[in-house]
């Protein structure tokens, strides 16, 4: 339709000419014809450099799974199950991966229950919860994606900031602050026996949090989480589970420092 519009506008000029033959006309007639079809072939062209402008979706990030060898526990006990299997049932669990990884983190496990003890966190509050930890410079400074089960199932993303401090016994609880969500979800209540996966993704200052492959938290961690880096890990409290540990592939580009490994450092 386009094209022919366009005929019929340069066939209008066409009849305005005086004094030509009807070959000569044929002939504008046939340049006007191919000067449409060459004014449709550009447009044509825009149309898929617009297209393949746009930013390609972002690739997905190849993960790894980690072992019992893998990981640093500085605090409770990870057993080592069958395979790649890991398990955990102790009322305080602190742990990294203590090599090259990509910010991103996922855990698939089954909760098993509570532990049959319950120690409340520094704090003085009583939780069940297990988390995912990203950019884990030290214990007194870390990005936490945690999914608290009692008293209430939600997801909570925290940043703990403390530049001049770096082992437990010096930062404590202090330097939480969590993180309000530009878009956030409901996440189902944890059943015992049932499996679930729970993976936390930082881009920049980018995070985003999914439960069971749903959305459930996205937002913005702010600059304060970019003032330290590390490595991802877990940490769970007053949890028995069964569960899988993966993290994404490293960027050869990027390398930060592995913390040591030392017994309640965090």
């Amino acid at each position: 339709m386009r094209s022919l519009r366009l005929q019929c506008l340069f066939w209008s000029d066409v009849k305005k000419r005086g004094g030509e033959t009807s070959v000569q006309k044929a002939m504008v007639l046939r340049a006007a014809r191919l000067a449409a079809l060459a004014i449709l072939g550009l447009s044509s062209i825009g149309l898929r450099a617009d297209r393949t402008s746009d930013s390609p979706p972002a690739e997905e990030t190849k993960m790894k799974q980690i072992g019992r060898s893998q990981l640093c526990v500085t605090e409770g006990v990870v057993e080592k199950e069958k395979e790649q299997g890991l398990s955990v049932n102790v009322t305080k669990m602190r742990a990294f991966v203590a090599e090259q990884t990509a910010q991103t983190v996922e855990a698939h496990f089954k909760y098993v229950g509570g532990t049959a003890k319950s120690s409340a966190l520094a704090s003085g509050q009583m939780r069940r919860q297990f988390g995912l930890k990203l950019r884990a410079q030290d214990g007194c400074n870390v990005v936490y994606a945690m999914w608290r089960f009692e008293p209430k199932s939600e997801i909570v993303v925290s940043v703990k900031s403390n530049p001049e401090m770096h082992e437990s016994s010096e930062c404590g609880n202090r330097g939480y602050h969590n993180i309000k969500p530009r878009r956030s979800s409901a996440v189902p209540a944890i059943k015992a026996g049932s499996a679930h996966t729970l993976r936390a993704e930082l881009n920049g200052r980018e995070m985003k949090v999914t439960v069971d492959g749903a959305a459930a938290w996205e937002g913005d961690v702010g600059a304060e989480a970019l003032a330290f880096d590390g490595p991802v890990g877990m940490r769970s409290d007053n949890v028995d589970l069964e569960l899988e540990l993966f993290a994404g592939q490293p960027d050869s580009k990027r390398n930060f420092k592995i913390p040591p490994c030392r017994a309640a450092s965090e």
